[in-house]
């Protein structure tokens, strides 16, 4: 059951509220891989923790472009981050990154719909570059981690999430 928002008669006001959901969940991505970054302590992960560095700069060029397009909107950019989610796993660790890299593609993949339903192509384009590097973000932690990326491939596949299995 896909979690993806609906571009079905969107509105504005929708568009917005899930830019802002995906800012929270930009600056999730940017505290998790500042964290995993330096903690992952074996050596078979030390290549993937200095993609995790790379990651969280990326990430945060992510959200400094959703709070631009919230700017656009008249909005003020949230300043939550959705639930963080940690472990001392080494393994757990990626797959909790992984797994938010799943949630966000498919996230925005939906505002891709909803920005094209609204005519906002421009925000659209935004959200194609960034789902871009999301998806190459995806692939690095899945090989780290020995498995495929696409998501619907690894159904069942890894630790229980905190919080009951969804994001945040």
């Amino acid at each position: 059951m896909s979690n993806a928002p609906s571009q079905e008669n969107v509105t504005r006001d929708e568009l917005v509220q899930g830019l802002q959901e995906d800012l929270a969940r930009e600056y999730k991505a940017i505290i998790q891989y500042v964290i995993f970054s330096q903690v992952l302590d074996r050596a078979k992960y030390m290549s993937i923790a200095e993609q995790l560095e790379v990651h969280a700069h990326q990430e945060l060029d992510h959200a400094l472009k959703i709070a631009r397009q919230l700017d656009y909107f008249g909005a003020y950019p949230t300043h939550q981050p959705q639930d963080i989610w940690t472990s001392e796993s080494n393994e757990d660790m990626l797959w909790f990154d992984l797994k938010a890299e799943d949630f966000t593609i498919e996230n925005y993949r939906g505002r891709i719909r909803q920005a094209q339903a609204l005519g906002e192509f421009a925000l659209a384009e935004t959200l194609q570059e960034i789902i871009t590097q999301e998806q190459d973000h995806q692939i690095d932690l899945a090989t780290a981690l020995g498995v495929v990326p696409d998501d619907q491939q690894r159904q069942g596949q890894g630790p229980q999430l905190p919080g009951g299995g969804r994001e945040g």
